[in-house]
């Protein structure tokens, strides 16, 4: 197996100079013997101190680079099994197998060289026809050992399969992006740069290049449109599934495709309301009125759902207070004419949701305490208990929470003061709300490895975590939140989840302001977000930052309170986004969606 020595180039340009003290480069991370906890030095180069090596065993899992056993210099990125790792970059995730690694503390440059049989080679690889990048065992097939697999950028040019790095025994074909190769056969074209999952049979000499495309934009363009067929009309991607695209649009009778990238992809078929999009498909031909639109990048799947204004939407049942003879009516999201909810008793029994006090149009399912409703479906099985109750109008998807009032609620974790996930940093629980916890004044430790999590009674079957700060909105075992160093007051809704890492509260715990209380909307918004807070008692100044799904913040705005305060989000992309408000005695956080 030959080692990579990673090329010297942009020294200066990537990393200050004061990286040049270095006196030890480890690897670190679960994926590493140490995990987490402790670094495996690699060994310096005698020639050239900026380069070193390492032989190891790693596991599936994750890793980093860093210097002097410390976080002060680390490195990472998102690539495998190269790149070029930044300065306090993301987790490097890591396939398990043998392995030398190479790296340039100097440029950032990485290379974890697998120690396979099957290799691919060629100047359409980043090495040329230098080395081989070698694959990956294909581990969902146990019974077969003749399936390799890697991921990686290729640009212009060709290459080859071969085996132990050599050409004794080597695999090509004239086909791409698939084809079967044969011994000594011609090299293989690749025609378009890309991103690549290559898969390859050693037994067949079956392989493929399925190109992995990553879509900044998809959006529906066509005369049935707003924009016609000049202007695509923006969806909104899924931020738990980013295959996922959606847009709620009023559409003219005509006809509609898809396109990604602006215009670099576009997808079409025949199918109406749902059917399989293909690449460079036919237009397709849509009936006025309004429409959610979902669609997957993935499968091509669309799905139209005609969205309905109703003047009411009730829950009515002998689960409910009003039998099956009268709705007990929720209330419309003012940021979603689609979305209601109510918090209300309910008894042992069964229920529906219905429109307009009718029976024309109900909704119902068989599952509990959450579902997808569907016109005239079967009753609701309900259990007793205090809940909020969420329905939508559109989708059928609907969830009963019970709500349970704790006895305590903590932060834990190593940012706390404690340091450690033994002990909770006991919140305080807000007299005019049971649901409202507050901690006015915490020093937080930060870095990769201080995270902290909400927890109840002390004990993890009831906990809250979200991947977002400085506010999100915790799950029932969601990650941990990675917080930044600094002193903070926090608040936690435990019926909703929502939490918000802001400045002191240094005031009356009466006026902490609750998330139910403030309205952003219209959700999602294209140029002007308006925050109502009309229903709350803040007065004076707030501050009012906007953070995207990783921390970063970008854009802040000090306003003076007076109803409804607009800002303006035409210089903020599509995408979806953490609105924390801070006042002086309040503290919340709401997410926002842009799309235009």
């Amino acid at each position: 197996m030959k080692r990579l020595l990673l090329s010297l180039a942009a020294i200066c340009l990537l990393f200050p100079a004061t990286f040049a003290q270095i006196t030890s480069v480890g690897i670190i991370g679960p994926a590493t013997p140490g995990g987490w906890d402790a670094d495996t030095d690699m060994i310096q180069d005698t020639a050239n101190a900026d380069l070193w090596s390492l032989t190891i065993t790693l596991l599936d899992g994750e890793a980093k680079f860093r210097a002097d056993d410390d976080w002060t210099v680390n490195w990472g990125e998102t690539t495998f099994p190269f790149g070029t790792g930044t300065q306090g970059g993301p987790n490097i995730p890591v396939i398990g197998g043998d392995y030398t690694i190479t790296f340039n503390s100097a440029t950032g440059e990485y290379f974890f060289d697998f120690d396979g049989p099957v290799g691919i080679i060629g100047d359409a690889t980043a090495f040329g026809w230098d080395r081989d990048i070698n694959m990956f065992p294909d581990t969902a097939m146990i019974a077969d050992t003749n399936k390799f697999f890697i991921t990686i950028d290729l640009g212009l040019g060709e290459a080859k399969f071969r085996l132990d790095d050599d050409w004794a025994v080597n695999w090509g074909s004239t086909d791409f992006p698939e084809g079967v190769g044969e011994k000594d056969g011609p090299n293989i074209p690749i025609s378009k740069a890309g991103n690549y999952t290559i898969t390859f049979d050693t037994a067949s000499g079956a392989y493929a290049f399925v190109e992995n495309v990553t879509f900044s934009t998809v959006g529906i363009i066509g005369d049935a449109t707003a924009g016609g067929w000049d202007t695509a009309t923006a969806m909104i991607q899924d931020g738990a599934d980013p295959n996922l695209w959606t847009l709620s649009t009023e559409l003219s009778a005509g006809g509609l495709q898809f396109s990604a990238n602006d215009g670099e992809i576009i997808w079409g078929a025949d199918g109406f309301p749902t059917d399989t999009a293909m690449v460079d498909g036919d237009t397709l031909a849509v009936p006025a009125g309004r429409w959610l639109i979902e669609f997957s990048t993935e499968t091509g799947i669309y799905t139209f759902t005609q969205i309905q204004i109703f003047g009411s939407i009730g829950i009515i049942g002998d689960a409910t207070p009003g039998g099956w003879d009268t709705d007990t009516d929720l209330m419309r999201s003012e940021s979603d004419s689609s979305q209601w909810s109510i918090r209300m008793d309910l008894l042992d029994g069964e229920a529906k949701f219905r429109a307009d006090d009718d029976w024309a149009v109900n909704w119902g399912a068989g599952d509990f305490p959450a579902g997808v409703a569907v016109r005239d479906g079967a009753n609701i099985p309900i259990t007793a208990g205090e809940y909020i109750i969420n329905f939508n109008s559109i989708s059928g998807e609907y969830d009963f929470k019970l709500l349970i009032v704790y006895d305590s609620v903590g932060l834990i974790g190593t940012a706390t003061p404690f340091g450690n996930w033994d002990e909770d940093y006991w919140m305080t629980q807000d007299p005019n709300d049971e649901d409202q916890w507050f901690i006015p004044s915490v020093a937080l430790s930060g870095g990769d490895q201080n995270e902290c999590k909400f927890r109840a009674e002390g004990d993890w079957t009831v906990n809250w975590g979200d991947a977002t700060f400085p506010t999100g909105t915790g799950t029932q075992d969601g990650p941990n939140i990675l917080v930044e160093e600094g002193t903070y007051g926090i608040t936690l809704n435990s019926a909703t989840g929502e939490y918000a890492f802001g400045a002191e509260l240094t005031t009356s715990i009466k006026d902490l302001l609750k998330p139910s209380d403030v309205t952003a909307y219209p959700n999602p918004a294209s140029s002007i977000l308006n925050i109502d807070l009309s229903n709350t008692t803040i007065r004076g100044q707030v501050k009012l930052n906007l953070y995207d799904m990783s921390g970063a913040l970008l854009q802040t705005e000090s306003r003076t309170v007076n109803g409804v305060i607009q800002i303006s989000i035409d210089d903020i992309p599509t995408g979806i986004y953490s609105l924390q408000i801070k006042g002086e005695k309040a503290l919340v956080g709401k997410r926002v969606l842009i799309a235009r």
